[in-house]
């Protein structure tokens, strides 16, 4: 079978995706399930096509089906307990009204981390209306700045899904991923912030009609801050130590290797944090504590499939060997990092979901990295961070997060599309920007 055949079947698969999801509104599990088999059909031996497809989505399952509940599971409680109002009022109470974008943003940032950016939105969006009001600063503004915070993350950071499954598929190390993720998040959410604060500028764009039903404020029936915290930051501490150790101590042979080999792998980091927020629920029994495991295993489960089968069309496509082929031919270009970061753009901008755009990509990319020259620890590390940062370019109207922000905010299509989406882009630019700067002097 000719590889310009199979090139163009692959072509055409990705061209199906686009199609049954942004416009028929077919559910991605199905159609991500759908186009693998047909491109399994067209392209493998007859009796390579089970085995590729069951090991696409089983590989993927088990490498982040852990992480992913249990970082539900966090933020369920999170959101349940009050944890993220009490987190957003100690900063807001640090920062003061005139600064309370910053204090969002930060919010939005630090919770984001363990939950995923819609429901994080859901979530704080009462908060961008009450700042708007109090502070007499746009309501586009404020909206903007949380939904990119919790979205910069949401794209470069596990245990959010396409993030995880895409170092699956890299074989990079997690506990690095974070830690790497979180600094290039940094540069992408300020540029965001000084886009959105520029562009709203003006007195054409309004503020919030009212401050919303909820106080913003330290109030006694919220969780202590101190403890709403800890659930985010003891898993990232842990994560971080292991990792910076590792830097060092490759072997694992010190004392302090040993000591935060368990504790410092992702999966026992975020079940001390799991556990830790526990502690935030006032009624501590086994029927509270079920209620929040029920809610992340019915939350999670349809984030499991979807990753899994994005994983599932990932393999079809590393088994036809298009990757390989196209790595050959862009051998010695010198365009290195440019080829991920392209490949999740188009794929983010056409189709609208981040978590397919950068499991995609990753299948794709994966067998080029040696002609990329980006087949080293550090290299596939900045491969995901590329991948990472064209996940993010564009949010618009075929995006559901899009919308999310859209009807939470209270916002127009028009300004949305005039504000949001374009931060997106401007986010996705510059966190590429730092990626590859910094791949001057590491690689």
């Amino acid at each position: 079978m000719s590889i310009l055949f199979i090139s163009g079947a692959v072509a055409v698969s990705i061209i199906a995706i686009i199609f049954l999801t942004a416009w028929l509104k077919l559910k991605a599990f199905m159609a991500l399930f759908i186009v693998s088999l047909f491109l399994a059909f067209a392209t493998l031996p007859a009796n390579s096509i089970v085995t590729t497809i069951k090991e696409g989505f089983g590989n993927t399952m088990g490498s982040i089906g852990f992480l992913i509940i249990i970082g539900v599971i966090i933020g369920i409680i999170l959101d349940r307990t009050g944890a993220t109002l009490s987190i957003a009022g100690y900063i807001l109470s640090k920062t003061g009204d005139k600064k309370s974008a910053r204090a969002l943003g930060i919010t939005g940032f630090i919770t984001g981390l363990p939950i995923f950016c819609d429901s994080g939105y859901i979530i704080l969006s009462g908060l961008a209306k009450s700042f708007s009001a109090r502070s007499n600063i746009a309501i586009a503004f404020m909206a903007t700045i949380l939904a990119t915070s919790l979205y910069s993350v949401h794209c470069l950071i596990p245990p959010h899904p396409g993030a995880l499954a895409a170092a699956g598929i890299f074989n990079v190390n997690i506990g690095h991923l974070i830690v790497a993720g979180i600094i290039f998040a940094i540069p992408g959410t300020l540029a965001s912030y000084i886009w959105s604060k520029w562009v709203t500028g003006s007195k054409k764009f309004p503020v919030a009609e009212s401050p919303g039903n909820e106080y913003i404020g330290i109030r006694d029936d919220l969780p202590p801050v101190l403890l709403s915290f800890l659930p985010v930051a003891v898993p990232l501490i842990l994560i971080t130590i292991k990792s910076l150790i590792s830097l060092f101590d490759k072997e694992g042979i010190t004392l302090i290797s040993k000591i935060f080999y368990f504790p410092g792998e992702p999966v026992f980091a975020l079940s001390i944090g799991a556990i830790i927020g526990l502690f935030i629920i006032r009624e501590k029994s086994i029927e509270s504590f079920n209620s929040v495991f029920t809610d992340a295993i019915e939350k999670a489960g349809p984030i499991l499939i979807v990753t899994a089968a994005g994983g599932m069309f990932g393999m079809v496509i590393k088994a036809t060997g298009v990757g390989e082929e196209m790595g050959r031919l862009l051998t010695g270009t010198g365009i290195g990092l440019l080829v991920p970061f392209l490949i999740a753009a188009v794929m983010k901008t056409a189709q609208g979901s981040s978590t397919v755009a950068i499991i995609t990509a990753a299948s794709f990319v994966a067998p080029m990295l040696p002609a990329l020259a980006l087949d080293s620890e550090w290299g596939r590390l900045l491969a995901m961070l590329s991948m990472g940062a064209g996940s993010m370019v564009v949010s618009h109207a075929n995006d559901s997060y899009f919308w999310v922000v859209s009807n939470f905010a209270g916002l127009d299509i028009n300004t949305t599309l005039k504000v949001y989406s374009p931060a997106t882009l401007i986010m996705g630019i510059v966190v590429f920007g730092c990626v590859w700067v910094a791949s001057i002097f590491i690689l």
